[in-house]
């Protein structure tokens, strides 16, 4: 039995790590709030361990900032940081087109088209959640498909930090756009055409490096929180 401890003690890290980065994705916990572990995990049903390891690696992913003896709290996004994140976003996509393209068969083909489905849907009813997570579903197709295990732990690690930022703009024109763009890569993936494939994925995945810019630009005209220019807080 005592084999088994870590894999339990794991799973509960997991639980809390998910659990807030969902929370701070969703902006329910919001940039600046303060992170107290005691309170975080009478909140989750966990001991204060697990919910500790979690926030490290948080830390580690750029969601959360800590100062010994001082603070834990949710980071301002930063548009430097966001850009970033979005680049790397962007390479680890397109290659997961240049190498998934040519081994996706109907069936993610099918997939894909029926996240776009969803997307649109979503998109008209301005359900931000069930947008972003038919989006998510869309690409996921052809990350799973090139069979990168390393690409699809990057995209894992640095898409919460673009979506997180995304939100404030949703609605924009571009979500419409990205309706478009979507049926343009699925066509490009059913022909078997990973040069355009690729080529979409680039025109998908770099708006979103323009999307820190066009949030500071929502902030100072509604005055909504939104990144910092390229300072921490």
């Amino acid at each position: 039995m005592d084999a088994l401890r870590p894999v339990g003690r794991t799973l509960l890290r997991d639980r809390a790590y998910e659990a807030l980065r969902e929370a701070i994705v969703r902006g329910d916990l919001a940039p600046g709030a303060p992170l107290k572990d005691a309170d975080l995990a009478e909140r989750l049903g966990l001991s204060r361990a697990p919910v500790r390891e979690a926030l490290a690696r948080l830390g580690d992913e750029g969601l959360v900032e800590s100062k010994p003896q001082s603070y834990t709290r949710v980071t301002r996004p930063v548009s430097r940081v966001v850009r970033d994140a979005a680049a790397v976003v962007r390479v680890m996509h397109e290659l997961a087109a240049r190498t998934g393209v040519p081994l996706l068969g109907p069936e993610g083909i099918r997939a894909m088209r029926a996240a776009n489905e969803r997307f649109t849907a979503a998109v008209r009813a301005s359900d931000v959640e069930a947008a972003l997570a038919a989006d998510d579903e869309l690409h996921e197709v052809l990350v799973i498909a090139s069979g990168n295990h390393a690409a699809a732990a990057t995209i894992a690690r640095y898409t919460p930090l673009i979506r997180r930022v995304e939100r404030r703009l949703f609605g924009d024109a571009g979500s419409c756009g990205s309706a478009e763009l979507h049926t343009r890569l699925i066509d490009a993936c059913e022909a078997g055409d990973t040069a355009e494939a690729v080529r979409v994925t680039t025109e998908i995945w770099a708006a979103l490096e323009q999307l820190a810019d066009d949030a500071i630009e929502v902030a100072e005209v509604t005055g909504i929180p939104g990144p910092t220019p390229d300072t921490a807080p």
